[in-house]
């Protein structure tokens, strides 16, 4: 397919948005003027700042890494909206509805900033799952970018050197650190899949606002500074990464430094210019496959390195796919669709609210939701906890790529079926104790074992657009600063390790997320879409969040805050965050401590829970459509536990 033309200026769309304005500033393709009514927010002092200006009350000023920003409300605009975890990101997909983009347009200009600005979570060369909603066909279509193994790689690619010889020596320095975690990137192809079947604008240019900040510098924010300096150690071993975020004394820059990435601004030159086959083909290929095959490390004690075996012919045979969503009915009011395998996020979400449905959530709300989303009671926690634990269950051993290893029955309707879920539901004691641990479900005699293997760093991000399409993305570098390779000015992750290390557990029973060539590791990411009904098109909510193997988590409290117990978006993503994957624990949020939880933890106990109270870093971007004083507006909510802002037409 062709192209789009560049005529953002001239479209009856582009003049049309134009009158809400995006005051910008910068010397863009895009086509903005200097209305601060939009893409912008309001300083202490009242007056619109534009985002990434540097001027008091700029919310893309750094602060600190960690902790809970107090006092976000909802944030409401007319006609389009992002949310993203860092402001330059939201403000560059903003700025890309505001000419007439669509939200797929503005997605490709999210990941652009993103790969700059929170390398720690996301990368160009990473993976991710799209939810797109295509609201003139009222339809639904799970995009799938997730990395894959090279064809070298076989059973025990992880956990041995010689992966023929399961009592060879371990990789090194760590699986992590050697070239055995990189997987073949997926991101830029599932972004070029979607682009040319739903984007309205051109290609090139969407990666105008990356290649400004990495040429023109920016600010690093605090969880950037945070994550140079915890993991500054393994940066030290690529030469590339100590350019990148070391001064010449070789201490790592900080929070509040102004630097710039010219290697990354000249990867987006490649990538606007040559599209996303620059990545799978030509020089930059062939330099992802020789930085993920570096056998040394670049300090001075030449550390050993297990290399990577990917070639490339893997980048070049790399496809993205698009899938059939996960969509189930929740209470028979709304239609939700998340993702599908090899995530394993959208079957747990399924499944969780197909049990819950089985009991009446709305009398066990919040108290006092105004504050922050209140404080969770005692029996909406052990509820939805405990309908977690049935479905990491059933995650744990059955989900991994289904193009490998099928989903046990009929595969995903088999694990959503209403019969079996309020089966699964029988299981759950509200008045007694927590079950502890849950047993996978019966759905066939099928010889697989459990693989308890989760997932660390993502970030994701909300958008709707003038058009009504939505995108909820998640995407991934892994664990933070992903594999420390780095190339082209980005980082490669070390996405391999979501699969088993080992290909059978201690019975000797294969797992089903064990590596095999061209498979994809399981993941927990769960970007998911909320339409009222039995079916898409009366569009509810976008929501989705980071956090490795707990985003299951953080997307189901969410959900159900907004769905069960009538949240508003910030107050449903602000909500303290609970749960439990199988096991004993069951997570309350402490990041918030100005909430009072004593109550909370006191009664999880008393009904055998153990408790764990630790802060949780969530990055929960939520979009609604609601209706607010007679008027049908769009409304989001970003995660105060990080740095992401609301941005859309008067979202302020």
């Amino acid at each position: 397919m062709k192209r789009k033309t560049w005529f953002w200026a001239l479209t009856p769309v582009a003049v049309a948005l134009s009158l809400y304005g995006c005051g910008n500033g910068s010397d863009s393709d895009l086509a903005v003027d200097n209305n601060a009514q939009s893409c912008s927010v309001v300083s202490g002092t009242g007056s619109a700042v534009v985002v990434g200006s540097g001027l008091p009350g700029d919310p893309a000023a750094p602060e600190a890494a960690s902790g809970y920003r107090l006092g976000y409300k909802a944030k409401q605009s007319s006609n389009y909206m992002v949310v993203a975890n860092t402001p330059l990101a939201t403000k560059a997909g903003c700025d890309v509805l505001k000419a007439g983009g669509t939200a797929v347009d503005a997605a490709v200009a999210v990941q652009a900033v993103l790969g700059l600005v929170e390398p720690q979570s996301s990368t160009i060369a990473g993976s991710a799952f799209m939810m797109y909603y295509d609201a003139a066909n009222k339809k639904v279509v799970a995009y799938d970018g997730r990395e894959t193994a090279p064809a070298a790689a076989t059973g025990y690619y992880l956990a041995r050197q010689d992966q023929s010889n399961a009592s060879s020596t371990a990789p090194v320095p760590s699986a992590r650190r050697s070239g055995r975690s990189i997987g073949v990137p997926g991101v830029m192809r599932m972004l070029d899949m979607a682009h040319k079947e739903h984007g309205k604008l051109a290609w090139a240019p969407l990666f105008d606002e990356g290649i400004r900040l990495a040429s023109s510098g920016y600010k690093i924010p605090g969880r950037m500074g945070d994550a140079i300096r915890t993991n500054a150690a393994n940066l030290q071993l690529d030469a590339n990464a100590v350019a990148a975020y070391f001064n010449a004394d070789g201490t790592p820059k900080t929070t509040g430094t102004v630097t710039t990435n010219l290697p990354y601004a000249q990867s987006l030159r490649t990538l606007a210019t040559g599209g996303a086959d620059a990545m799978y083909s030509g020089p930059l290929a062939e330099a992802i496959v020789a930085k993920a095959a570096q056998a040394v490390g670049d300090d001075a004690a030449k550390t050993p390195i297990t290399p990577s075996l990917m070639t490339v012919t893997d980048l070049k045979n790399y496809q993205a796919k698009k899938r059939e969503p996960v969509c189930t009915t929740y209470r028979s009011s709304y239609y939700i669709c998340t993702m599908s395998p090899p995530s394993s996020g959208g079957i747990a979400i399924a499944q969780s609210l197909g049990i819950l449905e089985n009991f009446d959530l709305s009398q066990y709300g919040p108290t006092n939701p105004s504050n922050e989303g209140g404080v969770p009671s005692v029996m909406g926690v052990h509820l939805v906890s405990e309908a977690q634990r049935l479905a990491y269950a059933d995650r744990d051993k059955y989900v991994a790529d289904t193009d490998f290893i099928p989903l046990p029955g009929n595969g995903v309707s088999s694990m959503i079926d209403k019969a079996y879920l309020k089966q699964r539901a029988s299981l759950i004691n509200p008045n007694g104790n927590s079950m502890g641990t849950a047993t996978a479900g019966n759905l066939g005699n099928v010889p697989l074992g459990v693989d308890k293997t989760v997932e660390k760093g993502t970030t994701h991000f909300s958008i709707v657009d003038a058009y009504g399409n939505v995108v909820s993305m998640t995407s991934t570098v892994e664990s933070s600063m992903g594999s420390y390779h780095m190339v082209g000015g980005f980082l490669l992750t070390n996405q391999l390790t979501d699969f088993s290390a080992q290909p059978v557990d201690a019975a000797g029973v294969p797992v089903a997320n064990r590596v095999a060539p061209g498979k994809r590791p399981r993941s927990t990411m769960a970007p998911t879409l909320v339409f009222k009904g039995t079916g898409p098109g009366d569009f509810v909510m976008a929501t989705g969040s980071p956090g490795g193997g707990t985003i299951i988590q953080y997307v189901l409290k969410t959900v159900v805050g907004a769905l069960d117990w009538g949240l508003d978006a910030q107050q449903a993503t602000s909500l303290v965050n609970f749960g439990a994957t199988n096991s004993p624990t069951t997570n309350v949020d402490g990041a918030n401590t100005s909430l009072d939880l004593t109550g909370l933890i006191d009664g999880l106990k008393a009904k055998g829970h153990t408790v764990n109270n630790g802060a949780q870093s969530s990055g929960v971007s939520t979009i609604m459509r609601v209706n607010r004083n007679g008027q049908t507006k769009l409304e989001g909510g970003v995660d105060p536990r990080r740095e992401g802002i609301v941005l859309g037409d008067g979202a302020l």
